[in-house]
């Protein structure tokens, strides 16, 4: 099992606009192949702080999210309100950062 931490960084006043698309994509990761949590969460101390936690069977399960429209929306959508994106991708033995 594969862990994944992505924390982004949106512009003031954009989390209304994020909301739906958000969940959309959460709904339909779901559903996915090997996913087997995938959550969102809101900073209570900076507003402009989001933080999606995941839990993968398999890196090449999360690969093939990666390619998957549903998330490819969810970029589409959110890169209007981001100021930056961090993701990290946590395996047993290592630890990918982006």
């Amino acid at each position: 099992m594969i862990y994944v931490v992505a924390t982004l960084t949106i512009k003031p006043g954009s989390l209304e606009a994020l909301r739906e698309p958000a969940a959309a994509c959460m709904a339909e990761t779901r559903k996915e192949k090997g996913c087997i949590s995938y959550e969102l969460f809101a900073s209570l101390a900076d507003p402009e702080k989001l933080v999606f936690i995941e839990q993968w069977e398999t890196r090449e399960d999360l690969t093939a999210h990666s390619k998957q429209p549903h998330l490819l929306a969810w970029r589409d959508a959110s890169a209007p309100h981001l100021v930056e994106r961090r993701i990290e991708i946590v395996h047993p033995e290592q630890i990918e950062q982006f």
